[in-house]
């Protein structure tokens, strides 16, 4: 085989498959591991991935990348550039770091049920180039913040942060329990592969490895590179399986899975990438606001594939589109002043040009946002800090578990109602930040009516002391790790003039 050309055998090496004897398809390929069976295993055999690859050129393709990227390691490990990076993209390393590497062990989960339970040969083979991939992805993201912990002990959240019960923790183990855990292999397909993956997460890396080039991180731009690389090939599988649905009229199912994702999947891409664009990142390194990326890269890029597949914008697309304007602003706001229930130092990106700059990018920032942050910096200057922390828990979303916001002058629930969106289920009342977390959990409430949410667990005497001090202890974090301004108030003490360059401490 070494000397034939690939096209020679791809297709079938690729396709080798069996008929089942001694058990039943349903024995099998069980529908809830599955959820391949809408569709009849004969109509499977169309599927035929984009990216298609061996396992002698995988095996070489990852091996060069590896050598490429720790190498880079150490050779930065023996500089300052960590010590050097700016206060705020240190934060949105930190963030990164504990959000995303164990999600990524638990990806290899997700991709290694499609290697067993997806219904082609064709399929199974792709995804266990992809369970391989997601492994690497974790372990290489739990090396390199171990390598900086003497510098930033922070960095061991890479791996403590999911055995917390930390409150971003809680928002994003959640959503990734039910997309890869809680999941069988055609929804995986749908809504890790092409929503998470096609759709976000690949945006993510390409503009954060871009940015962190730009700032001089060399080290986080060629480990993101380098896991993009991976996402880009198997981020493929959600094409053939949404053309197969499709083909065999499923669409209406096809359409549901991803926009269930798509929402879950843009309030946790908000809260981790929409605070890193617009406030962590240095002004002068600043390329697009996160709203300008959305656009290109989503409604722009990403959406038109739903036209290509035949599929339509979200019920909800007006409400997101809209939410672009304000969103990660207000979690931003609520992520500072809650800044030591966090891992990181939360950046708040409010020095007069910074201001200029969110004033220019979305219209009315300074009459919507200005107004909190005016008030902030007064009680920082008058030396009362103790003022600047919120008294109370927030209200939390029981579908995303992120806090209730709206912009100032709009009341939680939704926009045009002053009431928070309720829904009653077994004698339980939910509530809920907006109306496609209401019916992502209203459509399948045994899903997720289970879990509680900060609050809940709160209410429940499950947190004690039932006070500040007592939250903190609940989330795991001891006082050097809770999270302070990253500049030291620098922003609120800054000289009459900056020349537009950040104020550091």
């Amino acid at each position: 085989m070494p000397r034939l050309n690939r096209s020679d055998w791809y297709d079938l090496a690729r396709d080798t498959n069996w008929t089942l004897r001694y058990v039943s398809d349903e024995e099998a390929f069980p529908e809830d591991l599955s959820g391949t069976h809408r569709v009849s295993a004969g109509s499977w055999l169309a599927w035929d991935e984009p990216y298609k690859i061996g396992y002698r050129e995988y095996v070489h393709n990852q091996v060069t990348k590896d050598t490429t990227t720790y190498s880079v390691r150490s050779a930065t490990a023996r500089s300052k550039i960590f010590e050097n990076l700016d206060p705020g993209w240190k934060s949105a390393i930190l963030a990164h770091y504990g959000a995303i590497t164990m999600p990524e062990y638990l990806a290899s989960i997700g991709e290694a049920r499609m290697g067993r339970f997806g219904r082609a040969a064709a399929w199974r083979n792709t995804a266990t180039f992809g369970t391989l991939d997601e492994v690497r992805h974790g372990q290489i993201q739990a090396f390199f913040p171990h390598g900086s912990i003497g510098k930033e002990p922070r960095s061991d959240w890479a791996l403590k942060a999911f055995h917390t019960d930390n409150w971003i923790v809680l928002a994003v183990r959640q959503l990734f329990d039910d997309m890869f855990v809680a999941n069988d292999a055609a929804s995986l397909a749908l809504q890790l592969t092409f929503t998470l993956e096609t759709g976000f997460t690949n945006l993510q890396f390409l503009g954060m490895a871009a940015d962190a080039l730009d700032v001089g991180d060399i080290e986080f731009g060629s480990l993101i590179s380098s896991i993009q690389t991976d996402e880009a090939r198997h981020a493929q599988q959600g094409e053939p399986t949404i053309r197969v649905l499709i083909e065999n009229g499923h669409k209406e199912y096809a359409q549901f899975l991803i926009d269930h994702m798509f929402w879950r999947s843009w309030r946790v891409f908000a809260l981790l990438t929409g605070l890193s664009m617009d406030y962590y990142t240095p002004l002068e390194h600043r390329t697009m606001s996160f709203k300008e990326f959305m656009d290109e890269w989503v409604i722009k890029q990403f959406a038109d594939q739903f036209r290509d597949f035949g599929l339509d914008h979200a019920w909800y697309w007006d409400e997101f589109v809209a939410e672009l304007n304000w969103y990660h602003h207000a979690i931003h706001l609520g992520v500072w002043n809650w800044r030591p229930t966090v891992w990181w130092n939360p950046d708040a990106g409010v020095s007069r040009a910074e201001r200029e700059w969110l004033e220019a990018k979305y219209p009315g920032w300074n009459r919507t946002f200005g107004g909190y942050w005016d008030v902030i910096g007064d009680n920082v200057r008058a030396g009362r800090i103790a003022d600047t922390f919120p008294e109370t828990l927030p209200l939390v979303c029981n579908l995303c578990q992120l806090p209730i916001v709206r912009p100032a002058g709009v009341e939680a629930g939704h926009l045009d109602s002053p009431e928070p969106l309720r829904h009653v289920h077994d004698g339980r009342t939910y509530l809920f930040c907006s109306r496609p977390c209401k019916w992502i959990f209203t459509e399948r409430p045994e899903r997720f009516a289970g879990h509680l949410s900060l609050v809940d667990r709160f209410l429940l005497g499950r947190i004690s002391p039932p006070d500040l001090g007592g939250v903190l202890a609940y989330m795991g974090l001891s006082e050097a790790e809770q999270g302070q301004d990253a500049t030291g108030y620098a922003w609120a003490h800054e000289p009459a003039a900056t020349n537009g360059a950040r104020v550091r401490p």
